[in-house]
């Protein structure tokens, strides 16, 4: 990137146009067989989570909303024996594979990308019969537009209220289908730019429906924008530094620089983070600090006098429901996870996140032990614990949950794991292990309709 002249603003910098002209270039070929490798295991991760969530009662919700409303059946609603237009199917898998929170995050933005990125683009590949590689080339393209987007405007834009999620994630599926229906960077940006008016969420509704509707209507809205503007529909160019535009909207902060720069190891993609705890990403470092604390020889929950949890700051309007009463509100309570951790409850389980668990005295008990310190400054993905036995002994831990994987062919094996336990239970394991060989062979599928049938109903 160019510095800008003495007399030259931040705001002057075409970042919107920059930015588009990169996810425009990139093809299946820039891609190195490790990012390549860490796409397959977002699509894998990503249809684990969706088949699983096809059964909640949101997801059941939508698929019969568009049911209703009708349409030309083009693309398949995962997890459900029916197909929809592409928006509709957009919205729907995109909230379905959100239901859980169980699915991907990137810190670099505090959000969820691929799950914003995929339904979009299964949608629209299914409706242009797509390649593999071409879903492989776009998906890189989105998920490395949302990381720059995110780094223009953090940390201010979330810790304002927005869920980043629905809104960076709008202009990472533009890119991604813009990519898909090889859009020029003038027509892409023009795609950005409809992304940019169309985004809207509010962390607020965290423990809600309205959260995983987050991540659908992010696909829908990128979708949509993507398909205006190969259409000639109009939008600015400049939408992100513009007069009364996305960045001076929606937030304090404005980073030309760090939008722009080389991310650390060439792509963003590579500091993706899997979750093996089915719960809020920033209730993880605490889970892991309190089940290092619970292996502690000797260890045992009912001995527990009091529990001291530091986090950041941040955690504090994100996850920190004190008195959870439902499975959605468990999974963003600091002080519930942590019980669940200490008390040996299978945090990776869905059936951990109910109503029962909530309300068990045992659990409740031992959740109001919990006594939380926000730190100022710390990383999102830092937590220290430290518990008081009865008997006047202390048991200390730390974790940091936001260090990529270093081995990327053993975390794909964790992630095949996590997909058969979620994936076969929804919809067999014959069936889940063809679409499970099927994802690590994406790179030569020369349709995506043949690995949307496998995760159908």
């Amino acid at each position: 990137m160019r510095a800008p002249r003495p007399s030259q603003s931040a705001h002057d910098i075409p970042v919107t146009a920059l930015i588009a002209e990169r996810a425009a270039a990139l093809g299946y070929a820039d891609l190195p067989e490790d990012i390549c490798a860490l796409a397959r295991q977002c699509f894998l991760d990503w249809f684990a989570v969706t088949l699983a969530g096809a059964g909640e009662e949101l997801a059941r919700i939508l698929a019969s909303e568009a049911g209703i409303e009708g349409g030309a059946p083009v693309a398949t609603l995962i997890g459900h024996r029916a197909r929809a237009p592409m928006q509709q199917a957009a919205l729907v898998n995109g909230a379905t594979s959100h239901a859980l929170d169980y699915d991907d995050v990137h810190l670099s933005y505090i959000g969820h990308p691929t799950v914003t990125l995929v339904p979009a683009l299964l949608a629209l590949g299914e409706a242009k019969d797509a390649s593999g590689a071409e879903l492989i080339a776009a998906f890189v393209a989105g998920y490395e537009t949302i990381c720059r987007i995110g780094l223009l405007m953090a940390p201010g834009h979330y810790a304002l209220g927005f869920h980043a999620t629905a809104t960076m994630g709008s202009f990472g599926a533009a890119a991604a289908c813009a990519r898909l229906l090889r859009l020029d960077p003038a027509r892409t940006a023009m795609a950005l730019g409809i992304a940019g008016t169309e985004a809207a969420g509010l962390k607020s509704m965290f423990g809600t429906m309205c959260k995983p509707l987050h991540a659908g209507k992010a696909a829908q809205n990128g979708l949509l924008a993507a398909v205006l503007a190969a259409r000639g529909f109009t939008s600015r160019p400049d939408v992100l530094e513009c007069a009364q535009g996305f960045a001076a909207t929606h937030g304090p902060d404005f980073h030309p620089e760090a939008a722009l720069a080389e991310p650390s190891g060439g792509w963003h993609l590579r500091g993706n983070l899997f979750k093996y705890h089915a719960a809020c990403y920033l209730t993880h470092a605490p889970i892991e600090c309190a089940l290092k604390i619970a292996r502690e020889p000797g260890f045992a929950a009912d001995a527990v006098h009091q529990v001291l949890l530091r986090v950041d700051r941040g955690a504090d309007k994100v996850c920190n429901i004190a008195a959870p009463r439902t499975g959605l509100e468990a999974k963003f309570s600091l002080r519930l996870t942590t019980a669940f951790a200490l008390a040996g409850i299978d945090t990776a389980s869905l059936d951990a996140y109910g109503a029962a668990n909530a309300a068990d005295p045992r659990l409740v008990a031992l959740r109001d032990k919990v006594r939380l310190e926000f730190i100022d400054g710390w990383p999102a993905s830092r937590a220290e614990m430290r518990v008081e036995l009865v008997s006047g002994r202390s048991v200390e831990a730390g974790h940091d949950s936001g260090v990529p994987a270093a081995d990327v062919a053993a975390q794909g094996r964790r992630i095949e794991a996590k997909f058969m336990s979620l994936a076969a239970p929804a919809i067999g394991e014959t069936q889940a292990g063809a679409l499970m060989r099927k994802v690590a062979r994406l790179d030569d599928v020369a349709s995506i309709a043949e690995v949307t049938a496998l995760a159908a109903g």
